[in-house]
């Protein structure tokens, strides 16, 4: 989830414009010199992630808050090679729950896609970009972000530099007197804390508004006395039921989980992600992510990065940590993952749109026929790996709700069909 500037009036389902009427340039957000005033989207106003206005809002973070760097280095980018595939519009599926088929390029309006982006053997075979988004454009990863913060805690797990069978307490004391200070660091990682704390965009008084005033980094009101960033905020979460019973999907497991890897390695994680990853992925722009107001960053959902860049975070998934003939962290570190999590304890959060499902290190398994494993965010984000075809999907989206159960129905039949497409060219 993304923090909480988010409106509460985004994450109703109410009765929306389509794609083409959403578009920003359509509806002339920011556009002028100066905007028009009905057009502008800026600080200090709280609605700029409610439709339509997220829809540029996703590709424009960084010019309404505070951002540090996922720096590229200073090599040469190395190009993905192109082998369009023309016939992969024209593939049909049939949504979740519906009788009714529709084509892949008819979905990719009905997501609101922005931006979206098939690998397939390794080579770019589709590629198109909607609304605010264009090739050099960035656009907010939201929870993917965290994906990428449980990939880095595998590998330091994998290099024997974190125990992932440790107390939370043991590595941060600030935490010992709250929920986390109980708990593995691995009960961190696959979410099956027990957190009194909710996450519901739709309850004005849930938790995560308390969270989003505390990680603001615009300047507290006066009479504010709550804590003051992501770390005070942790300090004073509680327990409610028994750690590792059940998964519930909470962004405050990703942000402790960012301070434990900061901590072990004395490191920001941007700094570490540029490190570790970025700058060795050959990759084209830098990414940046969102800090709080004491320049930590956003651990649970604050990247904003370039599609293609993206494209080859899920190749080295999909490779097992090799990239470009490099291996960047050990085969282990990807077994890991893909090999899931505890379903028995994910079954019980209910997701309709994934049964059998688990969840692992911040990423999504689907244990379906192809293996298939996700990193998923709010409004239609996605890097969906499947091993069997060979294939990686990318998806930047701005749909009008929230919740990805809403999108999932005419996403998921749609990766599997173009994945069953290509194994059937194979034949």
């Amino acid at each position: 989830m993304y923090f909480g500037f988010l409106s509460h009036a985004a994450a109703q389902h109410d009765e929306f414009p389509s794609a083409e009427k959403s578009d920003p340039r359509e509806l002339g957000w920011m556009q002028g010199f100066p905007p028009p005033p009905n057009k502008l989207i800026m600080q200090p106003e709280s609605n700029y992630f409610s439709f339509p206005k997220l829809r540029w809002t996703v590709c424009h973070i960084r010019e309404l808050l505070p951002t540090a760097q996922i720096s590229r280095g200073i090599g040469s980018t190395i190009p993905l090679e192109y082998e369009i595939d023309e016939g992969i519009d024209a593939v049909r599926f049939t949504p979740l729950g519906s009788r009714k088929s529709m084509t892949w390029e008819q979905s990719l309006s009905s997501n609101y896609t922005d931006g979206i982006l098939v690998l397939h053997k390794g080579k770019i075979v589709y590629e198109k970009y909607f609304g605010c988004l264009n090739e050099t454009g960035k656009h907010a990863a939201m929870s993917m972000t965290k994906s990428l913060t449980g990939l880095l805690a595998e590998m330091l797990v994998a290099e024997g530099k974190l125990d992932d069978s440790a107390k939370v307490s043991s590595i941060l004391p600030e935490l010992t007197n709250s929920a986390f200070g109980s708990a593995t660091v691995r009960q961190v990682m696959d979410m099956t804390t027990a957190l009194k704390y909710s996450e519901d965009y739709s309850d004005p008084k849930a938790d995560i508004w308390i969270y989003s005033a505390a990680a603001s980094p615009l300047p507290k009101p006066q009479d504010y006395k709550g804590p003051n960033g992501y770390f005070e905020y942790l300090q004073t979460v509680q327990q409610d039921g028994v750690h590792g019973d059940a998964f519930g999907y909470k962004t405050i497991n990703t942000d402790t989980l960012g301070w434990i890897i900061s901590r072990v390695t004395g490191k920001k994680l941007t700094q570490l992600i540029s490190e570790r990853i970025w700058s060795k992925i050959g990759a084209e722009q830098d990414a940046y992510m969102t800090v709080d107001g004491k320049g930590t960053p956003f651990a649970g959902g604050g990247l904003s990065s370039g599609l293609r860049d993206l494209g080859r975070i899920g190749l080295l998934m999909l490779n097992g940590g090799v990239l470009n003939g490099e291996r960047l962290f050990p085969q282990v570190v990807v077994d890991n993952i893909q090999a899931g999590g505890d379903k028995n304890a994910f079954a019980q959060a209910g997701y309709k749109t994934l049964p059998g499902g688990s969840y692992k290190s911040m990423w999504w398994i689907l244990h379906n026929k192809h293996g298939a494993f996700a990193a998923r965010g709010v409004y239609g984000q996605t890097i969906y790996v499947d091993p069997t075809a060979e294939m990686v999907i990318v998806r930047f989206a701005s749909f009008p709700v929230a919740k990805n159960a809403e999108i999932d129905p005419t996403s998921l039949p749609a990766y599997q069909a173009v994945a069953e497409y290509f194994m059937d060219k194979k034949k």
